[in-house]
């Protein structure tokens, strides 16, 4: 009986173990499903990286360098490193003459290869050449050969800057972290307001602008928003506002800061020559009237004509040298004397408009060094350019008077938010009220 009983103890007990050990199997054995399951979800599909992107190619099975091209460098001798032939440097060259002209290439300017190892050596599979900081030139030798242009992403950001003039205004520009650029623009913009050869210490600016950005580097500026110009205690507030014919600058009452003509047709370094009925011509050596104002300049300095008009002339003369007159309308007519080059499109006829290139600084004619000879008409007669009452340019016209005095009120609320370095230049200019 006992031997019973003990086998049915036994027998429940393995039973019991058995129970146990199943339903722990079980257990464990759906968590391992579940888990294999889920694991099996993520691990069939293989995994995606993002491929590597430069200049719009994929270059993750790539080799990349980066050069600076050097002087006398052409694009025969950067491929040819790169064991590109010369019957292909000779195809790429034809194809890409309606794109780039690989002539144009220049010192110091960057350009990247991306290239394949093949035998252990390199092979140029594309030429990436940048002209400039906005644009780049593909050269393409992967598949079939192709030549484009193409821009970079550009962002806009908006900016200020503010200074106290201690010298110059391009001196406190550049000191306060603004470029040549924004110089010349503020310096156009008032003219015809302010002398910037007489420009006072103390003096002070504020300007408001919108700033190409492209790889986190300022490349250019956009647009000035508003400014104000503080000349001798007097402030002088500017407005970019467009009604309808493209930005232009206004003052406080709506009336435009340019007037019908530029003051200064070319960024010159000096007035090496005024208008006067007597002087000593530095070539001829004997005196006589000279009915131009000179500006010396560099060779090569952009000219830009004075206002907009019609070419009546633009060709070379013996005394003149290359030179270009506008009628700009009945009464008025400008004339550019002594250039290196007559810029392309630059025709009798042909239309332009203020501040467009119309030729470079030189000195071809009766000449003893670079530099513009302008000479300015009035009802037939030459005239002292810098003397000239001109009439200014349009007004706000009434139709745009509520938009932009709204408007007005904006761009001066946040050029009032602007403040000005502290420095002791408002000793200075304390001591001047």
């Amino acid at each position: 009986m006992m031997r019973k009983i003990l086998s049915a103890v036994v027998v429940l007990a393995v039973m019991s173990l058995a129970y146990f050990y199943t339903f722990e199997y079980n257990s464990i054995g759906e968590i391992h499903k579940k888990i294999e399951v889920k694991s099996d979800s993520v691990s069939t599909e293989p995994l995606q990286l993002a491929p590597t992107i430069l200049y719009g190619m994929v270059i993750d099975s790539f080799q990349v360098e980066e050069h600076a091209v050097k002087r006398n460098q052409s694009i025969s001798d950067i491929l040819l490193a790169y064991n590109v032939s010369h019957q292909t440097i000779f195809q790429l060259a034809n194809l890409s003459k309606n794109v780039f002209d690989v002539r144009k290439i220049a010192p110091n300017k960057k350009y990247t290869v991306i290239y394949q190892e093949e035998d252990s050596f390199p092979s140029a599979r594309a030429l990436v050449y940048e002209p400039n900081p906005e644009e780049y030139v593909v050269f393409n030798l992967k598949d079939s050969m192709k030549v484009y242009v193409e821009k970079k992403p550009v962002t806009i950001q908006e900016k200020s800057i503010s200074g106290t003039i201690q010298s110059s205004l391009y001196e406190e520009i550049l000191k306060n972290g603004g470029t040549p650029e924004l110089v010349d623009l503020v310096a156009d913009m008032y003219g015809w307001q302010i002398d910037f050869t007489k420009i006072y210490p103390g003096d002070q600016f504020k300007v408001l602008y919108r700033e190409r950005v492209i790889e986190g580097k300022a490349v250019g500026i956009e647009e000035i928003i508003g400014a104000e110009l503080v000349h001798y205690n007097n402030p002088f507030l500017s407005i970019a506002f467009d009604q309808g014919d493209g930005v232009d600058y206004f003052d406080e009452e709506g009336k435009s800061l340019r007037k019908a003509f530029l003051r200064y047709p070319v960024k010159f370094t000096r007035i090496s020559s005024r208008y006067t009925a007597k002087r000593f011509h530095p070539v001829q050596k004997r005196y006589k009237a000279h009915l131009g104002t000179d500006y010396a300049a560099p060779t090569g300095t952009p000219i830009y004509a004075a206002g907009d008009g019609v070419i009546t002339k633009a060709r070379y003369e013996k005394y003149n040298g290359r030179n270009v007159k506008i009628r700009h309308n009945g009464t008025y007519s400008t004339q550019y004397l002594h250039m290196s080059r007559i810029a392309s499109g630059i025709n009798p006829g042909g239309k332009v408009k203020q501040g467009q290139l119309i030729g470079y600084v030189g000195a071809t004619g009766l000449a003893s060094g670079p530099h513009l000879c302008y000479r300015f008409w009035k009802n037939g007669r030459q005239v002292d350019a810098m003397k000239v009452d001109l009439p200014p340019s349009e007004p706000i016209v009434e139709d745009y008077l509520t938009n932009f005095n709204r408007y007005k009120g904006f761009v001066k609320a946040k050029l009032d938010k602007i403040p000005y370095p502290d420095s002791d230049d408002e000793v200075l200019m304390a001591g001047m009220q």
